[in-house]
């Protein structure tokens, strides 16, 4: 899988370079989300704008993804869905799972707005 990361102060966006997010790449996707946690910059803005379609098992992958940062006191925002993807994930139902934003710069935003969160809250998000 073709991923392009670019570490800033707070999170890590990650693009995927590929039409299609499949079932066989779910393994690859998690092996390369799930260390980051292991980081001091654990945040994740997921990038998907190259990204035509996606299927099921992938997505339901990237719901666990998701659950696993949240879990660990971090962020995992989904942005620059595509058309066909969004309304794909939205009939699949696993759209109203997933943190999605229309921009990355949006995803930002709400990395800095948990952040903030956690640490006023004491990481009991």
């Amino acid at each position: 899988m073709q991923v392009k990361i670019d570490t800033r102060e707070k999170f890590h966006a990650i693009t995927i370079q590929e039409p299609s997010l499949a079932a066989n790449m779910t393994e690859d996707l998690q092996q390369r989300l799930l260390p980051l946690l292991q980081n001091d910059v654990k945040n994740v803005v997921l990038i998907l704008k190259d990204i035509a379609e996606v299927d099921n098992a992938a997505a339901e992958c990237l719901v666990k993804v998701q659950q696993a940062f949240y879990d660990n006191s971090a962020s995992f925002v989904i942005c620059e869905l595509t058309p066909a993807v969004e309304k794909s994930l939205e009939d699949s139902g696993l759209l109203e799972l997933m943190n999605v934003t229309p921009t990355e710069s949006e995803a930002w935003d709400i990395v800095h707005l948990e952040e903030v969160e956690r640490e006023m809250l004491g990481d009991d998000l």
